[in-house]
């Protein structure tokens, strides 16, 4: 696996990278968004790890870039910044998933592995995951007709797999950031959304993680 990693605290950065090569895992390491924007645009990357505060250019301006050129490489941002509209901010930008700093560095070891696990687009049209077919266009699930916000949500845990998804996020993203609406109202949508699946007879769940929110996953 190789990595382009954005971040400009340099002993944090060290830290993080002597730990990666641990694992053989190759990381090129620059410190500016300038830098990164150059690199990230190269195609021999697996992942993008992106901080959000970076001088010259910021993490959320370089993710914008890279996705107005096309750039499909997964992304990772990283922030000190943990509210809610920080992390719906990077992942409407065409973030992957969010790790808000401090973070341990095994468990970015493991979102890293997550997304080269995860398959790619089969077309402009769908996202796949096992055995399941989410239609971008038409919102049906294997040819299932999913309402608006069944669809929203599913979406979500699609572009996440294997990764919580937070009511929070969930509810920002489908209802608004500024929604008055409670974390019921998820926990709805979610049991109707596990109706369908079981109605497809797939091993694909959506799981619940206590206290933080759900996980879309394959149960063997």
């Amino acid at each position: 696996m190789r990595i382009l990693y954005v971040e400009d605290e340099k002993y944090l950065a060290e830290a993080v990278i002597h730990v990666l090569k641990k694992h053989k895992i190759d990381v090129d390491w620059v410190e500016d968004g300038e830098s990164g924007l150059a690199l990230a645009m190269e195609p021999h990357y697996d992942v993008i790890v992106l901080d959000i505060m970076l001088p010259k250019l910021s993490g959320l301006e370089i993710l914008q870039s890279i996705r107005r050129r096309r750039v499909k490489t997964p992304v990772i941002m990283l922030s000190a910044l943990s509210d809610v509209d920080d992390k719906i901010k990077g992942l409407d930008c065409g973030a992957d998933d969010y790790l808000a700093k401090p973070f341990k560095t095994v468990e970015l070891i493991a979102r890293l592995k997550a997304l080269t696990r995860r398959p790619a687009l089969s077309d402009a049209n769908n996202i796949e995951y096992q055995d399941l077919s989410l239609d971008t266009n038409n919102h049906t699930l294997n040819n299932v007709e999913l309402t608006d916000k069944e669809y929203n949500i599913t979406e979500m845990l699609f572009k996440n797999p294997d990764s919580v998804v937070t009511k929070q996020q969930i509810l920002a993203h489908v209802w608004g950031a500024e929604t008055a609406f409670e974390e019921n109202y998820v926990e709805v949508y979610i049991s109707y959304l596990r109706k369908k699946l079981k109605s497809l007879n797939t091993k694909v769940e959506i799981k619940t993680i206590r206290n933080l929110g759900y996980k879309l996953t394959y149960v063997q």
